[in-house]
């Protein structure tokens, strides 16, 4: 077995201001009211070669900003970083005051992307 130990100061990676407003620009977003969610991956994919008939991914991140509990985590937090990794992954979020949630993907090269992503985020 091998332990990856993440230290929350050395292995932080800082996002200045100026950098999370330009994702938060580029994300796809919405805002979700009080209430009970679960996110999904409805269809889609991410695919790096830009190559359709190469393999693609469903996946996609997301960053989630408001007042909620990540049921997964049972911890009420104001932001969170999270992934959906395949249609079988699902986020249930608690959602106490109005939360954005934005969804994006990191690339080094988004020209050759191919496809989309479609979520879908149903009242549980």
């Amino acid at each position: 077995m091998t332990d990856i130990i993440v230290d929350t100061q050395k292995n932080s990676f800082l996002l200045e201001p100026e950098v999370l407003h330009k994702l938060e620009q580029t994300a796809a977003s919405t805002e979700l009211n009080p209430g009970l969610y679960v996110i999904r991956i409805k269809s889609g994919s991410f695919n790096y070669w830009g190559d359709a008939n190469k393999p693609s991914e469903p996946l996609v991140v997301l960053w989630i900003h408001g007042k909620f509990i990540n049921l997964k985590t049972n911890v009420e937090v104001p932001a969170t970083w999270s992934t959906l990794n395949g249609y079988d992954d699902t986020l249930t979020l608690k959602i106490l005051e109005t939360t954005t949630v934005s969804a994006f993907f990191f690339d080094t090269n988004v020209k050759d992307n191919v496809g989309e992503v479609v979520i879908s985020i149903l009242p549980a």
